[in-house]
């Protein structure tokens, strides 16, 4: 198999074994995968006990996994040890040499041919970039995601539209915002889990109440409550939009409900 097929194949297996709201159990899946397999199969999968471990606090542990890992033998590997070597650096506080591990993942990942890492490389370089710097990251990311030929790259849309939406949200450009919140639902739809469809939605209400558009706003939380209702099912954050757009609505007019 050709190091690019590879590359999808392993990332295909790391998604099936990946739960982001249980890194501890995700921890464990890798662990019990890990010790079935040998050579470059089982120290793929190490990045990923890494990147659970550090996700749990773990920072120490999570290095020095990393540290055990060669990273001068393939060329995949090496772009999974910088990536999740900046991950924990970056979690543990030090985005400025977090930085430099993502760049090198990023160089390493474009001359293999790596659309997934390396649209992943640049997604980290804009979280770990000055402000200024950001859009223009997540922009080279969503061009390379969007031209990518591997399926799994183009996923990155969503997420980076969603970056880059909450980028001009906080800058008060509120068109563009909601415009890219917008398009990030639009591949949410396409592509994926109920609950980030539902994120997305929220994402645009939020945005469309920080605009004063408070019966639109309202009306896409009251939706996303009624998707909630499950037994034990709440989202306590569309519950504090609910109240927020409520409470303009009164404000404005005192007869609103």
């Amino acid at each position: 198999m050709d190091p690019i097929s590879r590359a999808k194949s392993h990332q295909t297996r790391i998604d099936s074994l990946w739960d982001f709201d249980d890194p501890a159990e995700s921890e464990r899946r890798f662990r019990d995968a890990a010790n079935s397999e040998r050579g470059l199969d089982g120290e793929i999968l190490t990045t990923q006990i890494a990147r659970a471990v550090g996700l749990q606090g773990r920072y120490d542990e999570s290095v020095a996994l990393l540290n055990e890992l060669p990273d001068d033998e393939d060329e995949e590997l090496r772009v999974r040890v910088l990536l999740e070597s900046g991950r924990v650096i970056n979690s543990s506080g030090g985005a400025d040499r977090a930085r430099h591990e993502f760049e090198a993942a990023l160089t390493a990942a474009e001359a293999a041919g790596f659309e997934f890492l390396a649209t992943d490389a640049l997604h980290m370089l804009a979280i770990v970039a000055a402000p200024n710097e950001q859009d223009a990251l997540n922009g080279r990311a969503l061009e390379l995601a969007t031209s990518a030929t591997d399926p799994r790259a183009r996923l990155w849309r969503a997420s980076l539209l969603n970056n880059m939406g909450w980028s001009a949200f906080e800058r008060g450009d509120l068109p563009l915002a909601l415009q890219r919140f917008e398009d990030a639902l639009v591949a949410r739809e396409e592509h994926g889990k109920t609950s980030e469809i539902l994120a997305a939605r929220w994402c645009v209400a939020r945005t469309l109440r920080e605009m004063s558009h408070f019966d639109e706003a309202l009306a896409i939380q009251l939706q996303l409550a009624d998707a909630h209702r499950a037994p034990g099912s709440t989202d306590p954050y569309v519950d504090e939009e609910i109240a927020a757009c409520r409470a303009a609505l009164n404000e404005n007019d005192p007869t609103a409900s």
